[in-house]
């Protein structure tokens, strides 16, 4: 019985699938430059419960997403981000600085959707199972989240551009969530202005990818 139900899952995906799904992992990007071009209706509904087929410890679901529609709740964002990547900017030497000020860090301004994703600290969906020694997991979560939803949006054409450089306490005021919220990532999406192989910090001589050798050990 074991060996037939494993053959039954095996053939659930066409011939290829692997390949497409690698293929997939590789062109995601953090898409910055974005057309302002608005989004089917329902899309973003619907990638958003694709991210809710992510694990979660203990199977807490603990994502909560908001969707960010009114100009002042945009603004207060925006301003939360001059303000920290001004902040940012100041921090490099000289030369590092400059080529952090040439860099477009955000799609605030012209992407369609933008989604502020936060974690339920302490849900009680999952009645704290995996969590007791590692709370953190449940952040970890939500991560898993953004991830999925990333992939979605990439395979549906559209682009993702996550926005760390924030305020957490001055983007969770703005949106008036509850208060132990905890802020895990503020995502612009939208179609992208142009597509590339090569991600664009890459590309930007701002950092290389890591050989696979560099980041595995063994004990």
């Amino acid at each position: 019985m074991a060996a037939s139900v494993a053959n039954a899952d095996e053939s659930e995906f066409l011939a290829g699938f692997a390949g497409e799904l690698i293929r997939l992992f590789t062109l995601r990007r953090d898409v910055r430059h974005f057309r302002t071009d608005a989004l089917p209706d329902g899309l973003i509904e619907e990638l958003l419960g694709v991210a809710c087929l992510s694990p979660s410890v203990g199977y807490s679901q603990p994502w909560r997403f908001v969707i960010v529609e009114s100009a002042r709740a945009r603004g207060a964002v925006r301003a939360s981000f001059v303000a920290a990547n001004a902040a940012a900017a100041a921090g490099y030497e000289a030369g590092r600085s400059a080529d952090y000020a040439r860099l477009k860090l955000a799609g605030l301004d012209d992407a369609p959707c933008h989604v502020a994703v936060f974690a339920e600290p302490d849900p009680v969906t999952g009645h704290g199972l995996g969590r007791q020694t590692m709370p953190e997991t449940v952040a970890y979560s939500v991560v898993m989240a953004i991830h999925t939803l990333w992939l979605a949006a990439r395979a549906a054409g559209v682009g993702v551009g996550w926005v760390s450089i924030l305020d957490p306490q001055a983007v969770c005021s703005a949106l008036d969530v509850p208060e132990q919220w905890r802020l895990i990532g503020y995502l612009c999406i939208g179609y992208p202005q142009e597509r590339h192989e090569t991600p664009e910090l890459e590309r930007r001589g701002w950092e290389r990818a890591q050989p696979v050798e560099a980041v595995i050990c063994r004990r």
